[in-house]
């Protein structure tokens, strides 16, 4: 436990005032990076590469919603596989994916969608479909649903995804599988943080829905983008303990929470406008955690 008398002592703040000078250039110097890094981003070149591709292809907001939910369902492993699957899923929906869901019906439709990915059989990915018509039907957005638990002022987004998950876990899904089961395939497209996930995919759609800048839609209107938090992968994760944003070696949502507290330094009220630029710096390749040359010549060095 550290000695209450030593925030007294002398020669401790005068310790501690050096580090706080000392440290000042570096995150100055790291900012103007982090901001020349961020201007000089090609946002609408990376959107082919990157699952928002799919809410761009409508102009609806309500459409945008929807697809950008299933999009960011699913967007997790390599962009060249999952991307397929997520236009197979889009494709029978035709121009509106949220008046189709409006009147889905899981028994009906099944043969439409038998496409699976990895941990997904293609009862689960019916099951997701069935799952939006529910949250539809019953709320008419996806935003009310995490309004609700999240609250009127979003103090906590964690809450938000919590109560947005456990509202999924509810749902009764016989209509899919025959009986009310929750597989595992099913639970992993809905990570919750109550369950210590980073909720990468949950935090990409929120991105997606609230700032309104760059390649990001902001449809979701009263959300401040300071109460955002990383969506937390493997990439991010990499650059950010080179960039020493978070010493976690574990990238749950704690360490989400912490990185995002880091970039809050740079940017109080959009700390997630350098999430675009850091995830595709890390899945270039030329982020190679340390190791090698590369890291010598890198932007951030």
């Amino acid at each position: 436990m550290k000695n209450p008398a030593a925030s007294c002592d002398p020669v401790f703040l005068s310790c501690n005032y050096i580090a706080f000078l000392w440290i000042i250039p570096i995150m100055k110097h790291l900012k103007r990076i982090l901001d020349k890094f961020y201007d000089d981003f090609d946002f609408e070149g990376h959107v082919r590469k990157d699952p928002i591709e799919f809410p761009h292809r409508y102009k609806e907001t309500r459409d945008i919603e929807v697809s950008g939910f299933i999009a960011s369902c699913l967007a997790y492993g390599r962009v060249e596989l999952f991307k397929p699957v997520i236009g197979k899923l889009l494709s029978p929906m035709g121009r509106s994916p949220y008046s189709f869901l409006m009147e889905f019906d899981a028994k009906k439709r099944r043969d439409d969608f038998t496409v699976k990915y990895r941990f997904n059989e293609r009862e689960d990915l019916l099951c997701m479909l069935f799952v939006v018509h529910k949250l539809l039907a019953e709320h008419s957005s996806i935003e009310s649903v995490f309004r609700n638990h999240c609250g009127r002022d979003y103090k906590d987004t964690g809450k938000g995804i919590a109560g947005l998950v456990k509202e999924i876990m509810a749902f009764d899904t016989t209509s899919v599988y025959g009986k009310n089961v929750h597989p595992r395939g099913m639970v992993q497209l809905f990570p919750s943080p109550e369950k210590g996930s980073a909720c990468k995919r949950m935090n990409l759609f929120l991105r997606w829905m609230v700032r309104d800048k760059d390649i990001d839609f902001g449809i979701w209107k009263g959300f401040p983008k300071s109460r955002l938090v990383i969506p937390l992968d493997t990439h991010i994760a990499k650059v950010s303990r080179c960039l020493g944003f978070t010493k976690r070696a574990s990238s749950g949502w704690q360490t989400a929470l912490e990185i995002t507290a880091a970039l809050k330094k740079f940017d109080p009220e959009d700390p997630l406008r350098y999430d675009f630029a850091l995830c595709h710096h890390g899945i270039s390749g030329i982020c190679k955690s340390g190791k090698g040359p590369a890291c010598r010549e890198c932007v951030f060095g």
